[in-house]
């Protein structure tokens, strides 16, 4: 597929940027937990003024890191 053909289709997924509340709704999270962890660093995200905006990608490859983490802590 050219990037001809995929912009006219929209962006990648991949590339789709989220709020906190679409965060939250994709991990089955509140909000607040999702925006404490911003501002603690504990997921990836940037401050885009009073903003915070997340990529999808980054996301799934933070929360991949986070299952993995967790399998190998627990000697599986």
């Amino acid at each position: 597929m050219t990037p001809h053909e995929r912009g006219a289709r929209g962006p990648s997924l991949d590339n789709e940027i989220l709020t906190i509340e679409e965060v939250a709704a994709y991990l089955r999270l509140t909000p607040q937990t999702i925006y404490k962890w911003a501002q603690e660093k504990r997921i990836p995200a940037a401050k885009l003024g009073k903003e915070w905006r997340f990529r999808k990608s980054i996301v799934d490859r933070w929360l991949d890191d986070q299952i993995l983490r967790n399998e190998s802590a627990s000697g599986r």
